[in-house]
């Protein structure tokens, strides 16, 4: 496995977002193997605490082992971080000071091949976050229909070709590997010395977000976030690409306003009021070095706000 699997990304971002205090609470939402959540117990140390949630049992293992030194002060569970509010009430969590997410998958799933993540080696087609989740990516390779293959593709991967990679799974069906589907779409879309990505890559990004619901976990979570922050606390996202970003970028500014009503409508009339600020309108993005250290993190964004 890489290194780049224990190397979480914005490291030195998220704690200058956060801020960690000595008796704070705090959620990691995507506790990965436990980089960033192992940042946030040291800072907040001695009393601060932390909870940390993860959908995959190989992410809630290595992250056991990385915060073992603090496990008095963690609990680590195998939940969506969608159970956000109904977790806190379990655990007796009222408000907490910080949340942390990071969207996407991970480099250590990317670099576990039996996961079927990547095309880079022929495995399973699977793609999915939780492994007791029903659906993977090869029951949607193989039973959904050619306008449904090609929403998916279009929406999630934003490849002009869906149409016609569609056409061409539907062709070649049954598709049970990575590797299979890599060829599929390389029969749609020859490599190209011109082309700065595989030609597969929209594609099995596409899959992978409408395997797990990407897109619908984030807009579940990010009213209950601002819900179980205390006034003052942060949340923090990192996003890997536009379509998660501007989803936390359009709540962070619809929720950021005291009226959205249309601007030439002389009185408000819709009643709301700002929950939070934006820390930074602007994302956040890797320096330099990091990127050197760890290319996977080129693409990655910050978002902060603030709670009122």
């Amino acid at each position: 496995m890489s290194s780049a699997a224990h190397d979480p990304v914005l490291y030195k971002e998220i704690l200058q977002a956060l801020q960690p205090q000595n008796n704070g609470l705090y959620v990691d939402g995507t506790l990965g193997a436990g980089g960033h959540s192992l940042g946030i117990l040291e800072a907040c140390a001695p009393n601060g605490k932390l909870l940390g949630l993860d959908v995959d049992p190989q992410a809630l293992s290595l992250a056991r082992e990385t915060l073992a030194p603090h496990e008095q002060r963690s609990i680590l569970l195998q939940r969506s971080y969608t159970t956000l509010e109904e977790t806190l009430k379990e655990i007796e969590w009222t408000l907490v000071n910080g949340i942390v997410l990071d969207l996407g998958a991970s480099s250590m799933q990317f670099d576990t091949p039996e996961r079927g993540f990547s095309f880079r080696e022929d495995a399973p087609l699977d793609m999915r976050f939780d492994p007791t989740r029903a659906q993977n990516a090869a029951d949607i390779v193989n039973t959904y229909s050619e306008a449904d293959l090609a929403e998916i593709i279009f929406r999630y991967g934003e490849e002009r070709a869906s149409r016609q990679i569609a056409k061409a799974i539907l062709r070649k069906r049954p598709i049970r590997t990575t590797g299979e589907l890599a060829s599929v779409i390389q029969g749609v879309m020859p490599n190209s010395k011109r082309m700065r990505v595989h030609p597969a890559t929209r594609t099995f990004q596409a899959l992978r977000i409408a395997v797990n619901d990407e897109m619908g976990a984030i807009e579940n979570v990010l009213p209950q976030a601002m819900r179980v922050l205390a006034p003052g606390g942060r949340l923090a996202i990192i996003s890997f690409h536009s379509l998660e970003d501007r989803l936390v970028k359009q709540y962070f500014r619809q929720e950021s306003k005291d009226c959205l009503c249309p601007p030439k409508q002389p009185v408000c009339t819709c009643g709301h009021k700002a929950i939070l600020k934006e820390i930074n309108r602007k994302p956040i993005y890797p320096g330099e070095e990091e990127v050197a250290r760890n290319p996977r993190a080129r693409s990655a964004r910050l978002r902060v706000a603030e709670k009122l």
